[in-house]
C-alpha cells in the first residue's frame, strides 16, 4: 500500500511515522519527502482492521493534517509515465549508467539488437556500440551532447547521445547517466531508392549468420587489402557489387573514387569509351574514361564475363603494366587502380568454349571470392528479412510490421532462384500489402520454382523424418499457392482429398 501523509514541517515527525510502523512490524519499503509538507511511505499491503488503527494512530501525531492511501508514489508515477512514453517512441532508445552498463532500454532497442531484455539490460555499452568508446567519454569533466553515425544490424543510425545531470547538495551539477537515441539514416524518401545502392556500404552493412557468409566476409576482410584483381563469382542477385564496394571501404583506397562500368549494357563503341575515354576532336573535348577518373580507386568491372574480345585485348594490356590509351589518342596514359571484377557466368568454362581470354582470365583470378546463393545459406533469411523490412519501414514512414507465425518458416522454404534481390523485391511488395500492421503469409507472393526446398547442410539437420517433414512442408506450401483448396491441391499431386487435408493441418497451410 502507498501512503500521503499531509503534514506540517516539524523536527522529529518523519521519525514518529517510522516509530509507528516499526511497532507494528510493518516492513518500510520506500519512502519520499515533499518539500511542501508531504510524506509519501511504500509499505506491504495490510488486514483492514490493521490499516483502520494505522490511519488512525498517524492521524494522531502532532502536525499530520491528513492521510489517504493512493496509488502510486511520485517516482513511480513518473518512473511509469517515463516507460510508457519510451515505449511510444518508434526509435530505439537506451540509458547508460556512470558504469558504462545500459540499465534500461525500449522495445524499439530490444526489436533492433535482436534480444530479449534479459540478455540486453547490463550489456557493456562499448559491446552494444562498439565504433564508440562510452568509457572514455564517462571520465570527461564535461561529458557534453554528442552525436555519430552508426551501423547496426546492416542498418545506417544517427546516434546522439545526451548526458544526464543532477544537482548535488552544494547545487553542482553531477553526471549521473547517459541516454542514446538513435535515429534511421534514410537514403531517400522516395520508394525508388529502394533498389539503389548506397554509395559507401562496408562489411558493416553486409548481414548473415550463416557459417558460410561468415567465412566468405573473412575471407574478403583479408583481400580487400591487397592491391592485386579480384574476381567475385555468384548467381545474380546474391550481393556482388556490395561485397566488392565494403572491399573498397576497407582498402587504403577507400577515400579516392570507386567507379563501375556495366559490360553488359553498352554496345562495344560506347564500352570502350567510358572505359578507356576518347581524344579531344574538332569541336569536341576529349573525355576521361573510368579508368582515368579512377586513378587511386577502384574500378568495378560489373559482368566481365560479356566483355568483348576487342575490350578484353585492351583490358588484358591494361592488366599488364597499368597503361592504356584513349581512344583515338596515341599518347599512353599510366594510372593506380585496382580491379574488381564480377561474374555470374562460370569463366573457366567461357575460356574452353574460346569466349573469354585465358591470359586475361589468369590476370583477373588472383584473388577469387564466390558468394554462396540464398538456398544453400537459409539461415540467412531471417537476418535479411529483419534488415529490409526495418528499411523499408523507415523509407515508407510506417511502423515496422510484426510478423504473423509461419512467415519466417515459409521464406525459409523457399529456393529464392533470384537470391537477395528477389527477397528483397518480394518483402518490399508484401509492405504494401499489410493490414493493420502485421504481415501475413497471404501478403507474401512467391512464384513457383521447380524445387522449393533445396537439401544443403543447414536443411539437413535433425533426424530422417525432421528432413522429411521439411521437405513435404516446402512443397505443399509453394504448391498451394497455385492450387489453393484441398481439392484442387489433391488433384494436382494424384492423391487423396483426406490426405492433402490431413497434412495441410499438420503443416499449418492454409487458412485456419
Amino acid at each position: 500500500m502507498r501512503l500521503q501523509v499531509f503534514c506540517e514541517d516539524r523536527l522529529g515527525l518523519t521519525r514518529e511515522l517510522l516509530d509507528i510502523l516499526a511497532r507494528r512490524n510493518i516492513d518500510l519499503r520506500g519512502i519520499e519527502i515533499d518539500q511542501v509538507g508531504i510524506i509519501y511511505l511504500n509499505c506491504p499491503e495490510v488486514e483492514f482492521e490493521e490499516f483502520r488503527h494505522l490511519m488512525s494512530e498517524i492521524r494522531l501525531i502532532s502536525g499530520v493534517t491528513d492521510v489517504r492511501k493512493i496509488q502510486f508514489l511520485p517516482a513511480e508515477r513518473e518512473h511509469r509515465e517515463l516507460r510508457a512514453l519510451l515505449e511510444t517512441l518508434s526509435d530505439p532508445v537506451f540509458s547508460v549508467n556512470l558504469s558504462g552498463k545500459v540499465d534500461m532500454a525500449n522495445k524499439a532497442a530490444f526489436r533492433l539488437m535482436g534480444s530479449e531484455e534479459s540478455d540486453l539490460i547490463g550489456e557493456s555499452a562499448n559491446t552494444v556500440f562498439p565504433d564508440f568508446n562510452f568509457t572514455h567519454w564517462l571520465e570527461r569533466d564535461n561529458a557534453g551532447q554528442i552525436h555519430r553515425q552508426v551501423v547496426l544490424s546492416g542498418m545506417d543510425y544517427l546516434m546522439e547521445v545526451m548526458p544526464v545531470y543532477v544537482t548535488d547538495s552544494e547545487d553542482k551539477d553531477v553526471l549521473a547517466s547517459a541516454v542514446i537515441q538513435l535515429k534511421q539514416v534514410s537514403m531517400n524518401h522516395l520508394p525508388t531508392t529502394l533498389y539503389r545502392t548506397p554509395g559507401e556500404h562496408g562489411f558493416e552493412h553486409l548481414v548473415g549468420q550463416s557459417s558460410k557468409f561468415r567465412s566468405l566476409v573473412n575471407q574478403a576482410k583479408k583481400f580487400a587489402m591487397l592491391d592485386a584483381p579480384l574476381l567475385i563469382q555468384g548467381e545474380t542477385g546474391t550481393g556482388k557489387e556490395m561485397l566488392a564496394k565494403a572491399c573498397h571501404q576497407r582498402s587504403h583506397r577507400a577515400e579516392s573514387p570507386f567507379l563501375l562500368v556495366n559490360c553488359v549494357s553498352m554496345p562495344d563503341d560506347a564500352a570502350e569509351t567510358e572505359l578507356f575515354g576518347c581524344a579531344p576532336t574538332e569541336g569536341h573535348e576529349g573525355k576521361k574514361g573510368q579508368l582515368e577518373q579512377a586513378d587511386g580507386g577502384t574500378v568495378f568491372l560489373y559482368e566481365v564475363g560479356e566483355m568483348s574480345q576487342h575490350l578484353q585485348i585492351k583490358l588484358l594490356r591494361f592488366m599488364q603494366d597499368g597503361t592504356f590509351r584513349r581512344v583515338g589518342e596515341e599518347k599512353e596514359i599510366k594510372v593506380d587502380v585496382r580491379v574488381i571484377c564480377s561474374t555470374q557466368k562460370n569463366l573457366s568454362e567461357r575460356v574452353t568454349a574460346g569466349q573469354f581470354r585465358e591470359d586475361l582470365y589468369y590476370r583477373l583470378n588472383v584473388l577469387s571470392l564466390t558468394v554462396s546463393p540464398l538456398r544453400e545459406r537459409p539461415s540467412d533469411v531471417q537476418p535479411l528479412a529483419e534488415l529490409f523490412l526495418n528499411q523499408f519501414a523507415a523509407e515508407l514512414g510506417q511502423e515496422r510490421p510484426m510478423l504473423q507465425q509461419g512467415v519466417l518458416e515459409l521464406l525459409n522454404q523457399y529456393s529464392w532462384p533470384g537470391n537477395v534481390r528477389q527477397l528483397r523485391n518480394v518483402l518490399f511488395r508484401a509492405m504494401t500489402q499489410i493490414e493493420e500492421g502485421c504481415l501475413t503469409k497471404d501478403d507474401i507472393q512467391l512464384p513457383e520454382t521447380e524445387q522449393s526446398a533445396f537439401l544443403t547442410e543447414e536443411t539437413l539437420e535433425g533426424s530422417l523424418d525432421d528432413i522429411m517433414k521439411r521437405y513435404e512442408s516446402g512443397i505443399l506450401s509453394n504448391l498451394y499457392r497455385s492450387y489453393p483448396s484441398t481439392r484442387k491441391l489433391a488433384k494436382r499431386l494424384s492423391v487423396s482429398h483426406t490426405a492433402v487435408a490431413n497434412k495441410l493441418r499438420e503443416y499449418s497451410i492454409g487458412k485456419k
